[in-house]
């Protein structure tokens, strides 16, 4: 996940029937909003009307943002958003909307409106105090950058839309932009290196091949040409032929020597000036840093030594688990013996990426229709299950997830990495699809947005230890969906489990105890089978955007712990269908939020 800003991010959540009789984040009794009092009812439309207006400034100010949510609006534009300018304008916009919030009085609000309006209120001060940090001196790293988005956005398979002659010319008006922007992500750079705040030399290096993949010889070659080959059916040859010439031009004369302006600049100029040290703590102010970083990622005033000892409790703990797993399948050895066994199986390797992704087409089969015996509902929107981009799959995750469009014509997309396969075991499939596609981020992103009581910024935004809590949480719905029946499969979703608590020590050892990128190898390789492929690329993932990975098993626990004392105070009228409606309908939410309320609902069942 990208630093808290203004772009969509992939968070997930599902609301059902939510109103506004919905749980509010105090011990407040929360009335019918029949029987709320005039004052509630008329700060609640004045709040639902700074909503849409706050929502629709956003979009203006981030047209991607608008493009990400299948809004047609704005798909021509592309501001400069790492210039100073921009930026003194999105802290202006973030203040100017804190200020209006807080001359409200919320003290008559109940329910989703006060749950709204304090939530706001948050992001707010969250995203202003993010400005102290200079995110913008290095806007360049091998997970996240303005080059790679760029090109999954002119792919022909992205969020832009690229079907009728005006789409095409939309598109054409943002590559008018790009060298406006490279120049600016040149300039940041330099101004991080005068400053001290420069990258990993480790992560630039994985950057340039990055790069390199789109300085093409010819058009025809670059993935910027595919939706050329394939110009939807009925349009006239002038316009056939106008728009083909025009991509050729845009492809050769502005984007390539954009992409080899930045290549060279970072090969001969900022690879020099780029660090040994690999955490934040190596940064100027890194500590303040980070601990912004784990405070917006868990949503809890945990300490980074609180987080790191949880995940060594949490590996000791899986280890266990595992080792009861090698006991019934009759191996007889150490754990490290067992990984080294599993991974020598042959059987359980796919043979080629067509295959993998068809194995997955597959599970979904068996999947669909166990599902209702957890869940009341699912989403309208479907989806589609893809392989990661080649020009980036090599320093991807194991498997990602999109959203769909809010106008409900493109689907979202579980995106699967069949990059390097022998670091791809089958064991990974059924975890990972639970996590990723469904129950995981498709139910909670697609029933996000389906929401219309809730005002936009909470169908389309939400908080990472919810979202990445729930997609973990999601995979340890396993055996209770009759799923994980194979041993190995079980043994996997352990493995997945195992790699977020190792999160946990690595993403603190690296930002806070000062570890070094061997250090934090080690450390995986010590503790779990992983394969250096994936090793290194989760490692170097850890370093570019710090504190995220905390986010999955510190959201898990605590939404297995709510399921749990649920569990042991409802005993027999426990249903755990409605306890994951409860969980998902007030959508993304901060964890203490998810605890107060499912604190609530436990107490409504007894009555």
């Amino acid at each position: 996940m990208k630093p808290r800003a203004l772009l969509v991010v992939a968070i997930s959540c599902v609301l059902f029937a939510c109103s506004d009789e919905a749980p509010a984040p105090t011990t407040t009794q929360t009335p019918a909003a029949s029987a709320a009092p005039a004052a509630a009812i008329n700060t609640a439309k004045i709040l639902a009307e700074h909503y849409e207006s706050f929502f629709e400034e956003s979009l203006r100010l981030n047209p991607l943002q608008a493009t990400s949510l299948g809004d047609p609006r704005y798909n021509d534009q592309l501001p400069n958003f790492l210039s100073p300018d921009f930026r003194e304008k999105t802290r202006e916009f973030h203040q100017r909307w804190l200020d209006t919030f807080k001359a409200i009085d919320p003290a008559s609000l109940r329910g989703q409106d006060l749950l709204s309006y304090e939530m706001f209120v948050r992001e707010r001060e969250l995203d202003l105090e993010g400005a102290q940090f200079p995110q913008h001196l290095v806007p360049v790293n091998q997970f996240y950058n303005f080059a790679s988005r760029f090109v999954m956005l002119g792919s022909g398979q992205n969020a832009q839309p690229f079907k009728t002659v005006q789409d095409y010319e939309h598109w054409l008006k943002r590559v008018e932009q790009v060298p406006v922007i490279m120049d600016q992500v040149i300039a940041n750079m330099r101004e991080g290196v005068k400053s001290g705040v420069v990258q990993p030399k480790v992560l630039m290096e994985k950057v340039l091949p990055q790069l390199t993949a789109h300085i093409v010889s010819k058009p025809e070659e670059s993935v910027f040409w595919v939706p050329i080959e394939s110009l939807p059916d009925g349009w006239s040859e002038a316009d056939k032929t106008r728009i083909t010439d025009a991509y050729r031009k845009a492809i050769s004369e502005t984007i390539v020597p954009s992409y080899q302006k930045l290549h060279d600049y970072i090969k001969q100029d900022y690879l020099p000036a780029t660090r040994e040290t690999v955490g934040l703590g190596g940064m100027p102010n890194g500590a303040a840093w980070y601990a912004y970083q784990v405070k917006t990622s868990t949503t809890t005033d945990m300490t980074p030594d609180q987080i790191h000892q949880i995940g060594l409790d949490e590996v000791a703990r899986i280890h266990l688990e595992m080792k009861k797993v090698m006991e019934a399948v009759g191996f007889k050895g150490e754990l490290k013996e067992f990984f080294a066994a599993v991974k020598k199986k042959p059987e359980l390797y796919f043979k080629t990426e067509e295959e993998m992704i068809q194995a997955y087409k597959d599970f979904r089969t068996t999947l669909d229709p166990l599902i209702p015996k957890l869940f009341e509902s699912q989403p309208k929107a479907d989806y589609e299950i893809r392989a990661v981009e080649a020009f980036r799959a090599a320093s991807s995750s194991s498997g990602s997830y999109q959203a769909p469009s809010a106008d409900g014509t493109r689907p979202g997309i579980f995106y699967a990495n069949t990059y390097d396969l022998k670091a791809r075991p089958k064991t990974a499939l059924e975890s990972l699809f639970l996590h990723e596609a469904a129950p995981g981020h498709h139910f909670q992103i697609a029933l996000q947005q389906e929401l219309g009581e809730l005002p936009r910024f909470r169908r389309y935004g939400g908080e990472t230890a919810y979202a990445e809590g729930w997609g973990l949480y999601a995979e340890s719905l396993g055996k209770e969906l009759g799923v994980y029946t194979d041993p190995y499969m079980y043994f996997g979703a352990l493995e997945a489990e195992l790699w977020r608590s190792i999160r946990l020590v690595t993403d603190t050892g690296l930002h806070h105890k000062g570890w070094t990128r061997q250090q934090v190898l080690d450390y995986m390789y010590a503790n779990s089978g992983v394969e250096p492929t994936r090793a290194i690329s989760e490692a170097e993932r850890f370093m570019a955007i710090p504190g995220q990975a905390l986010a999955y098993k510190i959201g898990q626990l605590k939404i297995r712990e709510l399921r749990t004392r649920a569990e042991q105070e409802l005993g027999p009228k426990f249903d755990v269908r409605k306890f994951h409606t409860e969980v998902l309908r007030d959508g993304s939410v901060p964890l203490g939020v998810l605890e107060t309320k499912i604190g609530r609902w436990v107490a409504e069942q007894k009555a």
